[in-house]
């Protein structure tokens, strides 16, 4: 009977974990583990601030070909229409002698009445013209001629370039220093990545090693309340016992929850720099424990061996200073002439209607160069090279003022990684002694010649130990990140 009872509680339970079988894998999402060098390879693919980096590097390139642009002909087609609202007034002196004016015509005809009618005298047509003509009155000058029609067409093709412009060459070395200085950026942009997601992911290691530490602190607390109930219920210790460490259980658990917190926050960290969605579930290979290697292998004792010459904000200052040169040198570029070519093709139309298919085009060209000979801008070129100047004694002061405090700073991560290494070495030391006296505190307790709060101050000893243990080891490799930051290296070497 018994064993049928047993068998009808056992057969739900294995149906449930059937089905919970059959659903899980559909239902649940893939964990990502990751180890240091692949949370490095996803954050410089994905984490946006590197992929801003990269795309100011190829606006700065496309702005260096834009600039050479200028050294082309630069060909632009264009079209005027002017509406004249009063014609303008042309005036002239004197008297307007028409037979004059007509006389080469006159001459013409005459040579070919001479030449075709039989018996003509020569002369005799520019007489008769001559006696038909008044005499003209001579002018006052008071009268005017318009000149010029309603509608006023252009349309044509204008083009320049530039033969001499010396401030215009140097503005093309100047592009060329700006895409250095973005690639430099970049390279910082990448650099302060790599510190931001070593750190993060050694702050999931401490994480999952500070909540295996409060866990196994936690399973030590309910085995011994377990131990005690039984002990209790057989008689063998007082009702105090079982008070204190259910207690002890209880003070416990807060703790623990912190801790699992801690994790969950440590990975949302990580996957916000990765640039990942941060529902995605995500594990961190190893523990602390696996870098004991880099603290002995990364003692420094001078400081021989840390150079800022690979630091980014140094060469960043280096290459400002070259780009305000050059910016310099073109500014003083400005006080030399420069030559320059010009053209242009159009067809012009003078009009008193709209009849545009009536319209007569005349074409129009002109092809010259001009020499512009700067002599004087109110001193606004001046004044531009010696606020240029300031800026480069401003810059060269920040440089040093930057290397000052990066130099204190590296003597300062340098020092804190020697004391972490001794800390280390103490913990180390601390959490074998720790374990050896639980041990021995559990067993005298076990055997009556201990008291309950021995054990507790011997577990809490323990825990302490280990976590100083962890500790010690994150420190240290977060100076050591940083250290690396400020000496310019991106790698990991583990």
């Amino acid at each position: 009977m018994e064993k049928l009872i047993s068998v009808r509680k056992i057969m739900p339970m294995t149906g449930l974990w059937l089905l919970a079988a059959m659903i899980s894998p559909a239902g649940a999402q893939e964990t990502l583990v990751l180890n240091l060098d692949k949370a490095l390879e996803i954050a410089m693919s994905e984490n946006p601030t590197v992929k801003v980096a990269e795309q100011e590097i190829e606006k700065k390139k496309y702005a260096q070909k834009g600039s050479y642009a200028a050294l082309f002909p630069q060909i632009n087609l264009g079209g005027d229409y002017n509406r004249t609202l009063k014609k303008q007034v042309m005036y002239m002196d004197g008297a307007f002698d028409m037979v004059s004016m007509m006389l080469p015509t006159f001459n013409g005809i005459e040579q070919t009445f001479v030449s075709q009618v039989p018996g003509y005298t020569p002369g005799t047509l520019f007489q008769a013209i001559n006696d038909a003509q008044p005499p003209a009155d001579p002018s006052s000058g008071e009268e005017g001629i318009s000149i010029g029609r309603d509608n006023n067409w252009s349309i044509g093709f204008t083009a320049g370039m530039p033969l001499v412009n010396a401030a215009l060459w140097k503005s093309l070395s100047i592009s060329a220093v700006d895409v250095e200085l973005a690639i430099e950026q970049a390279r910082s942009s990448k650099i302060d990545m790599t510190n931001q997601v070593r750190k993060s992911f050694y702050g999931v290691l401490l994480a999952n090693d500070s909540y295996r530490v409060f866990k196994e602190s936690y399973d030590n607390a309910m085995a011994n309340y377990t131990d005690i109930r039984t002990k209790f219920d057989q008689g063998l210790v007082a009702e105090y016992d079982l008070i204190r460490a259910d207690v002890s259980v209880r003070n416990l658990e807060p703790n623990l929850l912190q801790a699992e917190n801690a994790v969950i926050l440590a990975k949302w960290q990580l996957k916000a720099l990765l640039g990942v969605d941060l529902d995605l579930e995500l594990d961190c290979e190893g523990q602390l424990a696996d870098y004991r290697s880099e603290l002995f292998a990364g003692h420094i004792n001078a400081m021989t061996n840390v150079s800022l010459d690979d630091n980014s904000a140094l060469r960043q200052f280096d290459i400002q200073d070259k780009l305000l040169h050059r910016t310099l040198e073109m500014q003083k570029l400005d006080f030399l002439p420069t030559l320059s070519l010009s053209g242009l093709y159009q067809w012009s139309s003078m009009n008193n209607d709209f009849r545009f298919r009536d319209y007569r085009w005349n074409p129009y060209s002109m092809v010259g160069i001009s020499l512009s000979v700067p002599l004087f801008q109110g001193g606004s070129r001046l004044n531009k090279v010696r606020q240029t100047q300031v800026t480069i004694l401003q810059l060269g002061m920040q440089k040093d003022d930057t290397q000052r405090n990066l130099q204190l700073a590296v003597k300062q991560y340098v020092d804190h990684m020697n004391t972490c290494i001794k800390r280390f070495d103490a913990a180390q030391k601390g959490v074998e002694q720790a374990r050896r006296g639980h041990s021995i505190a559990r067993k005298r307790y076990d055997t009556g010649s201990g008291t309950l709060l021995e054990m507790n101050d011997a577990e809490l000893a323990m825990t302490q130990a280990q976590l100083n243990f962890n500790q010690a080891i994150y420190d240290y490799m977060t100076a050591k990140s940083e250290l690396d930051k400020l000496t310019g290296k991106q790698s990991d070497s583990k």
